[in-house]
């Protein structure tokens, strides 16, 4: 009998430590900075070829900026000061030499929410290619633990966004320092104010039809925002108004948002007969249920001064979009 009770004991504090281990408890990760990542790396490789490829991968331009900003900001340290509240930042890249190569993304691994990508490989050329072939997979980690951060940080005070559900069925989350400048007609012209200018969104539908699939995409997505914004969006002068930069070819793409086709489009805009312009993005969103498309843009309009964070916002908020 007590060989029985013995067992049955011991099967309880095997099976109890394994629930443990299941729902182990990680510490907070530390809010800092957005985009901004820690990469954990001997010195002297951060200043060889492979912090270089770091450097070039993570640090690259964010692209439909008139002036060039990093993507992230990096902040390297060795991996013998990589403790205690070091190891709380919500995104960092760990760099392992001498290890066979291998590219992997963890979730939560010493705080929560946190991303940690870690690259290892036992000469600096493998981890070089380490870097290089799985470049797109690491940046979209990072990536998505940084808008799901913002996106936190957002709904912390969200503005009523009733008159936007109640005219074009989709629910946008962005925060009350936004005020609505223009509803008229289904188009929602969104502002907020900021020490050098403003941040914008706007928000509208038009027929499938308008936004044709291949190699037309750009010109149409383009067409239709420039007509809109010659309509909605006046400049400072009589006969002035908003429309796409036209030196520069929009960078375009396919996506998903709200689990829908999409088409991502970045770019500059300026103001037809006046000198003003700026980076904008732009979501046009396959709505089949509803049979229309679904156009939701963000621009910023900052002189001489940095932009990336503010473009990063509006794609945080457009993001959060859902189409009923």
């Amino acid at each position: 009998m007590k060989k029985i009770l013995g067992l049955i004991i011991a099967i309880s504090l095997f099976y109890g430590c394994n629930d443990e281990n299941a729902k182990r408890i990680v510490p907070k990760s530390s809010g800092g900075s957005l985009n901004d990542i820690t990469v954990v790396v001997d010195n002297l490789l951060w200043e060889n070829n492979v912090g270089e490829v770091i450097r070039d991968t993570l640090a690259a331009p964010v692209e439909g900026l008139s002036v060039e900003e990093p993507q992230f900001r990096l902040r390297q340290m060795p991996p013998s000061v990589f403790t205690g509240f070091a190891t709380k930042n919500r995104t960092v890249l760990k760099i392992e030499k001498g290890k066979p190569a291998n590219t992997s993304i963890l979730a939560d691994e010493f705080a929560k929410p946190q991303t940690v990508v870690v690259i290892s490989g036992q000469t600096n050329a493998e981890i070089i290619d380490q870097i290089t072939s799985n470049s797109a997979k690491i940046i979209d980690a990072f990536k998505k633990e940084e808008l799901k951060e913002k996106q936190r940080r957002i709904r912390k005070s969200l503005f009523n966004d009733k008159a936007i559900q109640e005219e074009l069925g989709l629910s946008l989350k962005f925060p009350t320092a936004y005020r609505i400048a223009k509803n008229e007609d289904g188009f929602f012209w969104l502002r907020r104010d900021i020490e050098t200018g403003t941040v914008d969104l706007m928000i509208y539908e038009v027929p499938m039809s308008a936004i044709r699939k291949g190699d037309s995409t750009v010109v149409d997505v383009v067409r239709v925002r420039d007509s809109v914004g010659k309509i909605h969006i006046e400049g400072p002068l009589e006969g002035s108004y908003m429309a796409t930069e036209n030196k520069y070819t929009p960078f375009i793409s396919k996506t998903i948002i709200d689990n829908k086709p999409a088409f991502e489009t970045k770019g500059l805009w300026d103001v037809k007969n006046a000198f003003m312009s700026g980076p904008f993005i732009n979501y046009a969103i396959e709505d089949k249920v509803n049979n229309r498309m679904v156009i939701v843009e963000g621009y910023v309009f900052a002189p001489s001064v940095e932009k990336r964070d503010y473009m990063f916002e509006l794609e945080a908020i457009i993001k959060s979009i859902t189409i009923k």
